[in-house]
């Protein structure tokens, strides 16, 4: 169960909180409150998808956020089996920030890799919060192209603020990786599988995120900046973030629209936090679903497919 309550949520944890008195008085003084507990189920359920069904894009991205949320690895031991975790980039060293290697959906072999944040402090500082640096994204490339060599399709779980953007990342050309990363993603001749099942930060994401299909669950977010950083650039103050959220398209419907994303994956009601397993099997169904439509297909049409698919993004007028 999640422990964090978002400002937006309170209307619903004060009417659980009144469920759980009156289940309290109900059992300390033997009182029957069936009936005004079914009321307030009943309340509850309507509350929920009144508040979930109108969020706005910063409540999406607050929910992208959530502490309680299921990272990488939750999804990992959910929909994968046989995990064969991979470390190092062979240049410089390992970065816990990405974890990839071999394992099974359901019997096939793939490649998954994606970013991982931490619980708690310890984790945080062990996973540098989720953000990337260039060992990272080289050991990601690493994977993909051992994942080439065994022609095995490659799965990504995106879930990042952002590429570290220190004086270390800097030191060790950050831009350079991301960049040949994507460069080497387009000639990959294997499917490749992309999902944002939190943040999906900029070029820290993007870094491992050109696929075939870009996957997008129902409350995650992609964008070029983080609401906070546009509002910074835009109105000199972060206080205007909702607004530069909304500005930004950055929601899977927007996303869905503008192209960029192939597929909501849906939550659970309230988000994926709320109930891991579901959230998993939600997931797991789009990844073979997406996978399948590459299953007769060659390597060169694979690889021109991903091609197309990027060509189509954007839309200019001069």
């Amino acid at each position: 169960m999640a422990n964090t309550i978002l400002d937006f949520e309170k209307p619903i944890a004060e009417l659980e909180n009144k469920i759980a008195e009156f289940e309290k008085l109900g059992t300390s003084h033997s009182m029957d409150v069936d009936q005004e507990m079914s009321v307030l189920k009943t309340k509850i359920e309507e509350t929920k998808r009144m508040i979930y069904e109108r969020l706005t894009p910063w409540q999406r991205v607050q929910l992208a956020r959530h502490p309680d949320r299921p990272y990488m690895l939750d999804y990992l031991g959910r929909i994968f089996t046989d995990f064969l975790e991979f470390h190092g980039d062979r240049r410089y060293s390992e970065d816990p920030a990405i974890v990839g290697g071999f394992a099974k959906l359901d019997g096939r072999p793939v490649a998954v890799l994606g970013t991982q944040k931490g619980r708690n402090i310890k984790e945080n500082v062990f996973r540098n919060f989720g953000c990337p640096h260039p060992e990272g994204y080289r050991k990601a490339l690493r994977i993909m192209k051992l994942a080439d060599k065994a022609k095995i399709p490659i799965i990504s779980l995106m879930d990042t603020p952002g590429a570290f953007p220190g004086i270390a990342s800097e030191e060790r050309h950050i831009g350079e990786a991301i960049a040949v990363n994507l460069r080497e993603m387009f000639e990959l001749p294997v499917p490749y599988i992309a999902a944002v099942i939190g943040e999906g930060g900029s070029g820290g994401a993007l870094g491992i995120g050109v696929g075939n299909r870009i996957l997008i669950l129902e409350n995650a977010y992609y964008s070029v900046i983080t609401p906070e950083g546009c509002a910074a650039i835009l109105w000199k103050d972060r206080a205007f973030s909702a607004k530069a959220a909304e500005s930004l398209r950055l929601t899977a419907k927007d996303l869905l629209e503008l192209g960029i994303a192939d597929e909501i994956v849906k939550e659970p009601l309230g988000g994926a936090h709320k109930d891991f397993d579901a959230a998993a099997d939600f997931l797991k169904k789009a990844l073979k679903k997406n996978l399948a439509d590459f299953d007769k297909m060659s390597p060169k049409q694979i690889k021109e497919d991903r091609y197309q698919k990027f060509r189509k993004m954007g839309v200019f007028t001069e």
